[in-house]
């Protein structure tokens, strides 16, 4: 009969259909967010690390059973009639998709949280390994009311960009002559960032800059400045030189950025002991320690403005 025939061949295409564009589109999905793009005409790439529940690539059992099912649509009656036939063509998943980019977008645009409080939004420079960024992340984890937004390095092989990945933040790696230049003012502005946080960043921080985020730019430096600063003293390097002074102690500054090295007001200093036996290797165990367990309070601290606590 050529109704049945007809019929059938209508379900067959509308499964197909349904199947073929849902699993296209997830592709897709993971092919635009695990990839280095374009973000600028200097050539910048930021790697976008979206998380995908955050697209809407969450229900994985209730996508799987949708796509198996075909035509198994219950929730049809309750999607506004404009969207009906783009939820039956191309399947659940890309049509939770769709709703869920829209979602993203209304949550980059609301700098409120769910109790209106505004959410601060952190940047984060390393030109290392990151382990004071980890620190940082660890600390506002699960805070509603300051944000890591975005982490930036200038270095395409450096640690933080696999912290970044790992934790599903946004990552963007700078070019030398750009930053000199305009300091990457208008993307750090569209990311609507409010304070940047220098946690190893070996770059000067342009006056571009300084001035775009008047003393809402911090850094911390592993000696008391202002002994042990300025130009080249990062590291080892600083470590070296307070052992080949025999100090008697050594510690961190955090400290507002100003148009030069480590000069900055200071805001915070803790101290520790140089034991006779130091060696470079060992005060920067120690000066690690202070590191990871003063800066992100303070952070805290001065964004809240409230005292710094005595740990």
């Amino acid at each position: 009969m050529p109704g049945l025939h007809f019929s059938r061949f209508f379900v067959y295409y509308v499964f197909f259909c349904h199947v073929f564009v849902s699993w296209f589109y997830l592709g897709d999905l993971f092919h635009r967010n695990y990839k280095y793009h374009r973000f600028s005409p200097s050539c910048t790439r930021i790697k976008h690390i979206s998380n995908l529940r955050s697209r809407g690539a969450c229900k994985t059992w209730d996508i799987l059973i949708r796509l198996l099912c075909g035509l198994c649509l219950p929730d049809l009656k309750i999607i506004q009639a404009g969207e009906k036939l783009l939820y039956f063509f191309c399947g659940y998943f890309f049509y939770e998709l769709h709703k869920g980019q829209e979602v993203e977008k209304v949550n980059m645009s609301n700098s409120h949280n769910n109790n209106n409080q505004p959410v601060i939004r952190l940047a984060i420079f390393a030109s290392g390994t990151g382990s004071n960024t980890q620190k940082i992340i660890d600390h506002f984890r699960e805070d509603d009311t300051i944000h890591i937004a975005l982490i930036v390095s200038n270095k395409s092989k450096a640690g933080v960009l696999d912290i970044a990945q790992r934790e599903n933040i946004p990552a963007l790696i700078i070019e030398k002559e750009r930053f000199f230049t305009d300091g990457y003012v208008s993307v750090l502005k569209e990311k609507k960032i409010d304070w940047i946080i220098l946690a190893g960043f070996l770059w000067k921080v342009p006056t571009t800059l300084i001035e775009a985020f008047p003393e809402h730019i911090i850094n911390i430096h592993p000696a008391l400045l202002p002994n042990y600063g300025g130009k080249g003293m990062y590291g080892h390097f600083v470590h070296e030189a307070v052992i080949a002074a025999a100090e008697k102690e050594s510690g961190i500054t955090i400290h507002y950025v100003d148009e030069h090295f480590d000069h900055g007001k200071t805001i915070f200093q803790a101290k520790c002991s140089v034991e006779p036996a130091d060696t470079a290797d060992t005060l920067a165990r120690k000066i690690h320690e202070l590191e990871h367990c003063y800066y992100p309070v303070t952070i805290r601290a001065l964004i809240t403005k409230n005292e710094i606590p005595v740990l």
